[in-house]
């Protein structure tokens, strides 16, 4: 081969090489934004909650304010 074909060659599969990376890190990329998706409608389905656990979570609630009620009347429990 003569030396400008040798170099086009060289840069032609140095920009092969370089386009393939590049798609690799754009679907890593793809993927990572893809779990963050999932991650946040996951979210947001938690959030969605029954009935019974939000009165279990209203009695707690009703708890930690007696409790605290009666620390700032100086009566322990």
């Amino acid at each position: 081969m003569s030396e400008p074909l040798t170099w086009v060659a060289l840069a032609s599969f140095g920009l092969v090489a370089l386009s393939i990376a590049l798609l690799a890190g754009l679907k890593g990329w793809q993927g990572w934004l893809d779990l963050k998706r999932m991650e946040v409608a996951g979210n947001r389905q938690s959030e969605a909650r029954s009935p019974a656990f939000e009165r279990i979570e209203m009695a707690d609630l009703k708890e930690r304010i007696r409790k605290l009620e009666s620390i700032a009347a100086c009566v322990d429990l």
